[in-house]
């Protein structure tokens, strides 16, 4: 904070010192707009395609981390989800003319197995009758043929639920189901993408944080990206001079090292001085105040290095 100030105040002091010559005339450097590219996962760093310093376009791979776990979790994803489908495509379909015929067959087989117990029943009666059989022998008899009944019911029920077929709560159950699974699918696609870190803009890879092998944490930057084709002039405007900079604002460059200036337009001017008091501004203070701009380069030329020192005249300001 301290440092920021500081430099606040030495830029706004050069740009005073600079309008005595021209008005129009401010001091600052080249700068662009910084991406930090962060880790989503804790897995080893396994590519890193570019080098510090290289010219990237959006969507170029930075760097790649290992995604055997990534693979393995889409894999289990998308078994369930078929198998989620499989089970709604059977209830769709309804019961198959096997698995009705079976049930019949079952309650042909129930109603023979009734028959023959209650022919049974009826002979122990008689030789009980008889004194022939012992009372538990009867009451055998009896529990068998309640059982044969009770399996006779249950045998009609189960053939009666093949013929109604699917119902629609079995069906709607199916299809959420449906898309639950494919939702867990989607997800662990995205899981996937994000072990690869990709350009958001065009621009340079300035620097990267960690190399092969590292297994960053999540949340923790791997690569620096200045975004891009070409930096911008970041200086700063003085209080008098405000009023008559806008974004649209037309400009000449002058950038250490070369010998014309370059054409440039304003982009941007903070609403915000960079100086704010607690109490109501005097003459004096109003003077020291200062705000932030950005002028992008229109030439087209190559990229020029960031942190060289510019001087930026505006063509349309105070002095015309």
């Amino acid at each position: 904070m301290k440092t920021t100030l500081t430099l606040c105040l030495v830029l706004t002091a050069l740009a005073a010192c600079s309008a005595d010559d021209d008005p129009n005339r401010v001091v600052g450097e080249l700068a662009s707009d910084r991406h930090e590219l962060s880790a989503e996962v804790s897995e080893p760093i396994r590519s890193i395609p570019v080098i510090e310093g290289e010219t990237v376009v959006a969507g170029q791979v930075l760097v790649e981390q290992d995604t055997t776990r990534a693979v393995a979790k889409l894999a289990a994803a998308e078994a369930a989800l078929a198998q989620q489908q499989a089970r709604l495509d059977e209830l769709v379909r309804g019961p198959r003319a096997e698995h009705i015929t079976a049930a019949r067959a079952n309650v042909e087989g129930a109603n023979q197995e009734l028959e023959f117990r209650r022919s049974e029943m009826d002979r122990i009666e008689e030789i009980h009758a008889r004194g022939l059989a012992a009372p538990d022998q009867l009451d055998r008899a009896r529990a068998a043929l309640d059982a044969a009944e009770a399996n006779l019911k249950l045998r009609r029920a189960q053939l009666e639920e093949r013929l109604a077929g699917t119902t629609v709560e079995e069906l709607a159950q199916a299809e959420q189901a449906v898309k639950q699974a494919a939702a867990r699918r989607d997800g662990a696609v995205v899981d996937l993408e994000r072990h690869t870190l990709r350009a958001p803009v065009d621009g340079v890879a300035d620097t990267r944080l960690f190399e092969l092998g590292e297994r960053p944490s999540p949340g923790q930057p791997l690569v620096i990206l200045l975004g891009g084709s070409q930096p911008y002039a970041r200086v700063f405007v003085p209080e008098d001079l405000r009023v008559h900079v806008n974004a649209g604002t037309a400009a000449l460059i002058h950038i250490d090292g070369l010998d014309a200036p370059v054409n440039g337009r304003v982009r941007w001017v903070s609403s915000e001085a960079a100086f704010t008091p607690y109490y109501a501004l005097t003459e004096r203070d109003r003077g020291r105040l200062s705000f932030v701009a950005k002028v992008d380069i229109t030439d087209d030329r190559e990229r020029l290095p960031d942190g060289v020192p510019v001087e930026v005249e505006f063509l349309n300001g105070r002095g015309e």
